[in-house]
């Protein structure tokens, strides 16, 4: 049985006084501890879909089970609650608080699960460790460069052991040997934690670490020929 199901899925939103319709009866499969890429040209829908499996937006029609939870029928409540256990996500531009440090900035999304001082501990560390970055558990934002702040991102990302992490465009905002460095770290982690990763992104690079490749195009998601990995 697949991690994720989407089945007949629509989205459209109104721009300009038009209605434009990006996602039109998308039926998607990811199984546990793929690493999947999702490219296509801007405005057809990628960050759309991510938004969709990741329960923060809603479709017009359709469903989306993630390991066997229909998420498009759960209330805005339960749909929060189910949020903050089951997805980790990493942002283009890591949308880390300045004020915070990579360990409190890591540390954020566990403040919402019923865990004591002591368990989010264990898991701060853990994470630290898995990007490399216990070093610069005090620092601030500020005091790390962009490719140690992207580390922070990760980290936050798969501090609650989510059931899916989605990327969009983790690299969008680094240079070519810092983006490098993130997707060796990505493909580390879904190699040797199985980390299940949806990603979005127009770097070529990125996709040659994929399992599997998708392309959007014309509401259609296509696949294409996955890389070899090692």
């Amino acid at each position: 049985m697949s991690l994720i199901e989407i089945r007949n899925l629509t989205k459209s939103y109104t721009k300009g006084g038009s209605t434009i319709t990006p996602l039109k009866n998308v039926d998607l499969d990811i199984n546990q501890g793929e690493l999947v890429s999702l490219m296509g040209t801007s405005g057809t829908g990628k960050s759309t879909l991510l938004n969709l499996v990741a329960g923060i937006d809603r479709p017009d029609d359709g469903t989306i089970s993630v390991n066997s939870t229909e998420i498009t029928s759960l209330s805005r409540g339960a749909l929060t609650k189910w949020r903050s256990s089951n997805i980790g996500y990493i942002f283009q531009t890591h949308n880390l608080i300045p004020v915070l440090t990579a360990y409190e900035n890591i540390e954020l999304p566990l403040l919402l699960l019923p865990l004591n001082r002591r368990e989010r501990r264990k898991r701060v560390e853990i994470a630290l460790k898995a990007v490399d970055l216990l070093d610069r558990a005090d620092h601030y934002p500020r005091q790390l460069s962009g490719g140690q702040e992207q580390r922070v991102g990760i980290g936050r990302a798969i501090v609650t052991d989510p059931t899916l992490v989605v990327a969009d465009e983790p690299t969008g905002d680094l240079d070519s040997a810092t983006s490098s460095q993130i997707l060796d770290l990505l493909s580390r982690l879904n190699r040797e934690l199985g980390t299940t990763l949806l990603m979005v992104t127009h770097d070529h690079e990125a996709t040659e670490i994929a399992s599997r490749k998708l392309l959007l195009r014309d509401g259609e998601i296509i696949t294409q020929p996955a890389a070899v990995l090692n």
